[in-house]
């Protein structure tokens, strides 16, 4: 079993926007690969897939974004997952637009839902896919601007940078980490 997380923030208010940009990569890997209806379970939302013959758990965490961890921890322990099996997906501030990045470990780099979950785990030692928003313009806060929808010219870019990652996420469940870094970075 693997599993997969998306982050954002639950709610019609955050759709759209760029810090739910995990969670639009998940709905493109329910939508392929899903078996079935989502359902309630670890403070989210859960959905099992098939993806390329592996089990794998896509879980959208319902806590808000900074107590991501609370949800990731609790699937987690339930499945009994080793940190090797576990991959998030989140916004990164600091990459341009579209840029896809894998790491195998790491410091947060400020992404509150990153760390919360280095928190609750008590480790960085688990995979994340990290996807560029782009940074925030001049005069602009960086949490308005991660709270922000992409503009109509962003649009087709995001597009293609959510299924390329949804690909991509699939590809990590059979492939691992390490090929996943070298085809994708």
């Amino acid at each position: 079993m693997k599993l997969i997380v998306g982050l954002g923030n639950p709610g019609r208010r955050y759709e759209g926007t760029r810090h739910n940009i995990g969670f639009a990569v998940l709905a493109k890997l329910a939508e392929r690969h899903g078996n079935g209806a989502a359902r309630s379970r670890f403070h989210g939302e859960c959905i099992e897939a098939d993806l390329q013959g592996q089990r794998t758990l896509l879980l959208r965490p319902a806590t808000y974004m900074n107590l991501s961890g609370q949800s990731v921890s609790e699937a987690k322990a339930f499945y009994k997952l080793d940190c090797c099996d576990l991959l998030v997906i989140c916004d990164d501030l600091s990459l341009p637009l579209g840029k896809l990045r894998f790491r195998a470990r790491g410091s947060s780099g400020g992404q509150k839902g990153l760390e919360n979950i280095i928190q609750r785990l008590g480790t960085d030692e688990f995979s994340r896919l990290r996807l560029g928003i782009g940074s925030a313009p001049a005069g602009w806060d960086w949490a308005d601007y991660v709270l922000s929808k992409f503009t109509p010219d962003e649009q087709p870019e995001i597009d293609r940078c959510i299924a390329l990652a949804a690909e991509a996420a699939s590809t990590w469940a059979t492939q691992g980490i390490e090929y996943c870094m070298n085809h994708y970075n």
